[in-house]
């Protein structure tokens, strides 16, 4: 769905991102672990277009996206939920989640909050007319990833998914996300520093370290690799 290829990225004069080359294939999740510092929230915000990439090519299903905007990569299936959740905080839940449509043409966008998001947060279809900001951290995370699931997108990137939630919601989140691997139509992008949760989650594993990609492999095999060791140092 989705292949990096010799992808640099620099801030000033230092070199955040070295030739980074990943796979992402379809119906799976691909979970991308570091330490803090490491690059990965910059390689995210390159895929979504927020920051520009230096030297490399993004080939999404097909096409070439390293020159697209934001709104065209969106329009094009690539949804992503940011480190932070940033959701809108005065909007109610509804509109929060009619936001995640903005990408569709009008006729898709008018149809509403597909009921698959409610099926899979209930949460959500609880608490639609309450505003974003008198959620929980948690209930807002699953509202940040609602709104990423609107659109229906081919690729889905999250940023850190389980930060300061409850052991609870983080259970019913990796839920989703491994349906929605399993469903085989969607390729999933996930950069995570709890590692017990990529590990359950990982069809495939990236070790990154100082803007490289050190290790990778197949997510089975992330216990003979030693990677947790890895991650610690």
């Amino acid at each position: 769905m989705l292949t990096i290829s010799g992808l640099n990225q620099y801030y000033g004069g230092s070199h955040i991102l070295r030739d980074v080359n990943i796979e992402i294939p379809k119906g799976a999740c691909t979970t991308i672990l570091g330490r803090n510092g490491v690059g990965k929230t910059t390689l995210l915000k390159c895929l979504v277009g927020l920051v520009p990439i230096r030297a490399g090519t993004l080939m999404f299903d097909g096409k070439s996206i390293a020159a697209l905007p934001p709104y065209e990569r969106a329009r094009l299936g690539i949804g992503y939920v940011p480190q932070g959740r940033e959701i809108f905080p005065r909007l109610t839940v509804e509109e929060n989640l009619l936001m995640g449509l903005a990408s569709l043409s009008g006729k898709s966008a008018g149809k509403g909050v597909p009921s698959r998001i409610y099926e899979m947060f209930p949460v959500l279809k609880d608490m639609l007319h309450r505003r974003g900001g008198d959620l929980s951290g948690g209930q807002q995370q699953q509202l940040a990833i609602g709104r990423a699931l609107a659109a229906g997108p081919k690729l889905l990137i999250l940023d850190e998914p389980t930060e300061g939630i409850q052991p609870s919601i983080i259970k019913d989140i990796g839920r989703v996300i491994s349906s929605l691997a399993k469903g085989g139509e969607m390729a999933i992008l996930l950069v995570e520093q709890y590692y017990d949760f990529a590990r359950e989650l990982a069809d495939q594993y990236v070790v990154m370290s100082r803007g490289e990609v050190v290790k990778a492999g197949p997510g089975s095999e992330m216990e003979t690799e030693n990677v947790k060791a890895m991650l610690a140092i």
